[in-house]
């Protein structure tokens, strides 16, 4: 894959996320789940799947983006 097109998956894999942090979907929802509101298990699932997405960006070789990662390594 070209950096380019990579770069383009990334930005919007963190849009996403970004989007549909806010669950306005469920504003107005008084459903309860195991005793507590929907729109809190949905923060408690969106925070592990940014994390998971966080963890394949910081593995994947991503994260030197825009960052001279030679300099750094050589302190």
């Amino acid at each position: 894959m070209t950096r380019t097109r990579s770069d383009a998956l990334w930005i919007a894999a963190f849009g996403l996320l970004v989007a549909f942090a806010v669950p306005w979907f469920l504003w107005g929802d008084a459903t309860v789940v195991a005793g507590l509101p929907l729109w809190l298990w949905w923060h408690v699932g969106w925070m592990a799947l940014a994390s998971v997405v966080f963890a394949a960006f910081a593995r994947g070789g991503a994260w030197d983006r825009g960052v001279d990662a030679e300099v750094i390594r050589r302190g």
